[in-house]
Order: structure tokens, then sequence, then C-alpha cells
């Protein structure tokens, strides 16, 4: 009964809404996936914890209890997050097209698909995260901020450039990226490379990653990033919806 309790406890930590990082079991996600989700899928007798565990490609895939249909990407190796410099080396695992192509398991939850626009990926800063073991937030964009991004898609190129309205009341850039399935694209390399031009840390900054479409038809997507700021933590899962409003109302419920 203890080590159930503990386990629990364990569980319920890192999905403390708005928490600060002191306030949940930062190795949370870690012992979830590495002490029960990948025993589990190695044939140990213990129930799966996991929606999904890839021991091939070093990832798992964890329903969030928070939201109808948030999923997590976790790396069943040990990463801390987005400062982590392994996700940097050139046969590094691309843990955001695996994160892409697990978005179904939103959709499954919702019980119907979702528009390319309408689905997003975030990662928070080191510290606007509340956990030290990098996780992926799979789950639907806010209603708002799919708006936004369709009315400055025009503006948004392969470059780096200021979105021109601020989103959640952050300043975020964004450049689209041409590869629709981010076949051979990293969003964390894409981003390292402008970040250690400007001479800022990768532990600083935020990314959330949008499916789009360009302007003659073509599946792309939008990368946006903000970086900590004053009263600013730069967490990009605040542009996302856990109550995925954007889906049909009849099936969501509140």
């Amino acid at each position: 009964m203890k080590l159930v309790r503990s386990f629990l406890v364990v569980l319920l930590a890192f999905t403390l809404p708005n928490a600060g990082a002191n306030a949940a079991i930062p190795d949370a996600l870690w012992e979830i996936v590495h002490d029960r989700c990948v025993p589990a899928a190695s044939g140990a007798a213990i129930r799966q914890q996991c929606a999904d565990v890839n021991l091939a490609g070093g990832y798992a895939v964890l329903k969030d209890i928070v939201g109808v249909a948030q999923y997590l990407l976790i790396p069943t190796a040990r990463v801390s997050g987005i400062e982590s410099p392994e996700l940097l080396d050139p046969d590094a695992p691309n843990y955001w097209r695996d994160a892409w192509q697990s978005r179904h398991y939103v959709e499954d939850a919702l019980r119907r698909a979702l528009p390319r626009d309408e689905m997003s990926l975030a990662v928070n800063s080191a510290s606007g995260r509340t956990q030290n073991q990098l996780h992926i937030h799979i789950d639907c964009l806010a209603a708002d901020v799919a708006q936004a991004l369709r009315e400055a898609g025009p503006l948004i190129g392969t470059d780096w450039t200021p979105l021109p309205t601020r989103l959640r009341g952050h300043a975020y850039r964004a450049l689209r990226i041409d590869d629709a399935e981010l076949s051979h694209t990293d969003p964390f390399k894409v981003l390292a490379a402008s970040v250690a031009r400007e001479g800022a840390a990768m532990g600083d900054q935020t990314v959330l990653l949008v499916g789009a479409w360009r302007g003659d038809g073509a599946r792309a997507f939008y990368l946006l990033n903000d970086r900590v700021r004053r009263g600013d933590p730069a967490s990009s899962e605040e542009l996302q919806d856990h109550t995925c409003a954007v889906a049909d109302p009849a099936i969501v419920k509140p």
C-alpha cells in the first residue's frame, strides 16, 4: 500500500497547474517512464502506465492527467530538457518528429481528426517547467492563437521574424519550416543555431511547433520561440488549450 501511495503522489505531482518548479517532484516523469513504462514494455510483470513505449526510438508517450487529450512524449534516456547538449548531437533522436507522429493519441482521445494548424507541440524553458526530464506537450492549439497565426502566416518566412501581435502577453518570434513531416529538420537544432549566434542560452528558450500550410498549399510548420524575460518564464505551453475548445464541443467535456 505504501508503494502504491508513493507512486500516486509522484504521478499527481508533475501536473499541478501553474505550479512553480519547487512545487512538484522534479523527477516524477523520469520515474514513471524509467521505473514503470520501460520495464513493462520489456516484459516486467507490472501494469503499463504509458500509451506507447518505443524502445528502438528511445521514447515513451504518456497521457497527462491535465487536459482532455494532452499527451507527453518523453525520452527513455536521461535528458533534462531543452538545455541538454546531447539534443544537438548529429545522431540525436528527432523527438519532435516522433511527437508529431504521436499526435494521433490526441485525436483518438477526441474521437476526431484535427486540422493541421490546430495541433501543437510545446517545450518549456528550464525555469518555466516543473520537470527535469525532457517532455514535449502534444495538444490542441488555443483557438485565438490559431487564428493569430493564420493572420500572420503571410509574414512568416524561413527566417526568424517577430510576430506582429503578442500571444498571451508575450513577444514571440516565428519562422516557417518547409518539411512536411520533419524528415530532415530538428527544431531544437534550428533554434540552437540562432541562439548560438545571439550568444544566448538554450535553457532560457521555449519552443512551440504548429502545423501549417504554405501559400501554395504545401504542408509546413510554424516554429515559435520566446525567451525568459522579467515576468516571462518562457513557457510556450501557455499557447495550448488543454480543454481542446477547437474540437467539437459535443465531444469535448468541460
